[in-house]
């Protein structure tokens, strides 16, 4: 299915019953499109006006009233901003094709994500796969087979990438450009570039074709501020960014490029081609591509100051590449001199905890913070470290832990007189989100946590599996300790509050990565 997000304002309400036999429209047996009375009588630029009040869905299904309306309803002026979601499905391609072709070459903001849903893997599930991805890479093994649905799906993903980038190509009015592919496989197989694209483009034609074009668009590009390219494979390569012109590249406010999958030390900007970059307000990197000369380039007195910062922590990539170029602390110091508004983002997939100790410098001025593990976890020390340093800064909190075995998941608070998400809670007075899942949180911890945020904490999101009760409250026949619990954290946080029953409703779980683009691109704009 084709899905259109569009901000424009919303239909008019149709006349009312009995408008025709008071003469308010047209008499029945009226002709609307095929003579020239009633509405096919309407001048073209009236026609267009009238559209510009319907919804983008509503557009399309009224352009098939006939031509003349179907040409006015693709007048560039109604579809400014086009925002899709694409299943990665051969059903989308003519779709995608109609619309591109009627729009790609004036549209001025275009944002593509590309879903693939149900992955057919050819062993376990997502978590699984993802388990096994680092492990597949560092190991240098076959990855696991693929079932032929699967090919299917990357054949297919190629083509659609084609069709998006190829209508946009000579589109010299483009100002926002925001590509992000959500396909399962694509994000957890290190290997996927050499062995499974291998059997879907055996020549690599398609995908030289895809960066080409990617190319093309950036270099025919006149009026380019925003550039995001997120978990897309191998679009973006370490020359792309030299397709800029210099003016492009002066005047650009937001960059990303996240997760590509580039092998090796290989990076897809380095510090001297940022230079380029001088009115840069955003920018969204891989953690291990944000070395400290980066961090110096934007510094500079001759840079604007930088407002947003998104940083993915990779297990993946902390394997293949190294730690020892990130800024050190001396680095954060001098960007948050130059940057006085610069808040921080970071999004850590697997990351081990002593890698955790080392990235999280105490002058990174952190707001939100985002963990999703499916092998390591986060230890009540990185917690701690986080609300200890971050207690001016941060507000939104998660951690997101997707184990197997549902009957232990692992307790920050072992071992210490206060639980950590406790002393989150009392430090961190912005803290406006938390979301917990396969971690255990005591039912009083959780209770704490309600009474000292209080109606501050806007979203407190814990799953129901992740709520474990001390023996003393279950003994108590007097109370039911669940009802009991309930009361007591809508009481604290001042409205009414129920766990999260179902998982699979919890967007940030079940789709992390997507959940993480989308606030990405929100935090970049919310400058």
């Amino acid at each position: 299915m084709l899905l259109f997000v569009s901000q424009e304002p919303q239909a008019r309400p149709g006349p009312p019953p009995g408008a025709a036999a008071a003469g308010l429209g047209p008499a029945p047996g009226m002709s609307v499109c095929g003579e020239a009375v009633g509405a096919g009588s309407l001048p073209s630029e009236l026609v267009v006006h009238i559209f510009s009040f319907l919804a983008a869905p509503d557009r399309l299904r009224a352009s098939a009233a006939c031509s003349h309306w179907r040409e006015c309803l693709f007048y560039p002026a109604l579809w400014p901003r086009l925002r899709l979601s694409l299943r990665v499905s051969p059903a989308e391609r003519p779709r995608l094709e109609f619309l591109m072709r009627k729009c790609g070459w004036f549209v001025r903001e275009l944002r593509v994500q590309f879903a693939a849903d149900n992955y057919p893997t050819g062993g376990g599930g997502a978590a699984a796969a993802a388990g096994e991805g680092a492990a597949v890479a560092g190991d240098g093994e076959a990855p696991p087979p693929l079932s032929p649905r699967w090919l299917d799906l990357l054949r297919t993903y190629l083509e659609l990438v084609l069709c998006v980038l190829s209508s946009v190509r000579n589109n010299r009015n483009l100002q926002k450009l925001s590509l992000f592919g959500d396909i399962s496989i694509l994000q957890q197989h290190g290997t996927i570039s050499n062995t499974y694209l291998g059997k879907v483009d055996p020549d690599g034609k398609k995908i030289k074709q895809i960066q080409q074009l990617f190319e093309e668009i950036l270099g025919n590009s006149r009026q380019l501020k925003w550039l995001s390219c997120g978990l897309m494979l191998q679009i973006v390569t370490p020359t792309s960014l030299s397709s800029l012109s210099n003016p492009i590249a002066n005047t650009m406010e937001h960059l990303s490029l996240l997760d590509n999958h580039i092998p090796g030390n290989t990076t897809l900007i380095t510090a001297v081609e940022l230079e380029r970059f001088v009115n840069l307000r955003s920018l969204a990197l891989d953690f291990c591509d944000f070395t400290a000369e980066m961090a110096r380039v934007l510094a500079d007195s001759n840079h604007v100051p930088l407002h947003r910062l998104s940083l993915l922590v990779h297990s993946v990539s902390i394997m293949h590449k190294s730690l020892d170029n990130m800024p050190k602390d001396e680095n954060w110091q001098a960007l948050t001199r130059n940057s006085t508004n610069l808040r921080v983002y970071i999004m850590a997939f697997d990351v081990k905890s002593d890698d955790m100790l080392r990235i999280l410098k105490p002058s990174i001025p952190l707001e939100r913070i985002h963990f999703d593990s499916y092998v390591t976890c986060v230890s009540g020390a990185v917690v701690d470290l986080i609300s200890r340093q971050y207690d001016k800064f941060l507000t939104h909190f998660i951690l997101m832990n997707d184990v197997i075995d549902m009957s232990a998941f692992p307790d920050l608070s072992d071992n210490r007189n206060e639980d950590p998400l406790v002393l989150l809670a009392w430090r961190c007075t912005r803290l406006c989100l938390l979301a917990v899942h396969g971690y255990t949180v005591w039912a009083h911890n959780l209770i704490a946590i309600a009474r000292l945020r209080g109606s501050d904490l806007k979203v407190l999101e814990v799953t129901e599996e992740s709520i474990e009760f001390d023996q003393g409250e279950l003994a108590d026949q007097d109370v039911d300790p669940v009802h009991n619990f309930i009361e007591q954290v809508s009481l604290g946080l001042g409205r009414p509050w129920h766990a999260v029953m179902d998982i699979e409703l919890l967007s940030v779980f079940t789709e992390p990565t997507r959940h993480f683009y989308r606030e990405m691109q929100s935090f970049s704009e919310g400058i």
